[in-house]
């Protein structure tokens, strides 16, 4: 079954596209605004399995590529996520990549450019990425200020693609079709985050998401009162400062 995924603009030409041409992929996006979620459609579409890592920055190149461990007294070799990828012909996910330490990036270097090859040293090993492979990451230039400091030449590794929060109408479909929640409650909702958004002066580092809404109608769903549920869906998550969450609190009780 293919994961829920509505299309805004060209996203999935673009990955179609580096898909069918073996090109790796890069997307940039908001918190919360469906990047995991199109991936994981885009994996389904194509008839793959993805294989995901969460990068920070006490990623490891052996985290990605494998690494010895000791079974019934002796030494055996565990292959790490992108040689299982690549082994696999699998879509290669690697989320919030602007995190993970440029010398553990550099390992990606051999499988997204021409080459498409693996080489693990330590079990001294090439692997040729079959044609089904893709690699795609993910970032989110609100916050990462290591991104800033990612080399060009890895960056220019990849087809580009930015993502954002979809336009209202869109946003109220995708509630409704995710959660169920009823047209009139997903409308202010999302009228909402749209007020939200536009309001820069509150200071949040992270805006309400597409995510966090779709938390909320659940809480909703459930039973729970829409002014508690977006507190503890939403507002509770953006901020621990106590005068922005009253203010976010009127301004949700302003709507429901």
């Amino acid at each position: 079954m293919i994961p829920y995924y509505r299309e805004v603009g060209d996203e999935v030409e673009v990955f179609d596209l580096c898909y069918k041409n073996r090109l790796p992929l890069m997307i940039k996006g908001p918190t919360g605004c469906g990047k995991s979620q199109f991936v994981a459609a885009m994996a389904a579409r194509h008839g793959r399995p993805i294989i995901k890592v969460a990068c920070n920055e006490d990623t490891t190149a052996s985290d990605l590529l494998g690494r010895f461990f000791i079974k019934n007294m002796e030494t055996a070799w565990q292959d790490g996520p992108v040689v299982r990828a690549v082994r696999e012909g699998a879509i290669l996910y690697l989320d919030e990549v602007a995190e993970a330490r440029e010398d553990v990036i550099v390992v990606l270097h051999s499988i997204t450019d021409h080459r498409r090859e693996l080489y693990i040293d330590r079990i001294n090993e090439s692997l040729s990425a079959p044609e089904s492979f893709m690699c795609v990451t993910s970032f989110n230039p609100g916050y990462q200020s290591g991104f800033k400091e990612m080399k060009p030449s890895t960056r220019q590794r990849f087809v580009t693609l930015a993502l954002g929060y979809p336009p209202p109408e869109i946003e109220i479909e995708i509630l409704i079709k995710m959660t169920g929640v009823a047209p009139a409650v997903a409308k202010a909702m999302v009228a909402l985050a749209d007020g939200i958004r536009k309001q820069p002066q509150l200071g949040l580092r992270e805006t309400i998401s597409t995510r966090l809404l779709i938390y909320s109608a659940g809480l909703i769903n459930g039973g729970m009162h829409p002014r508690k549920a977006l507190l503890h869906g939403a507002i509770e998550s953006l901020t621990d400062d106590a005068k922005i969450i009253q203010a976010l609190k009127d301004t949700a009780a302003l709507h429901f």
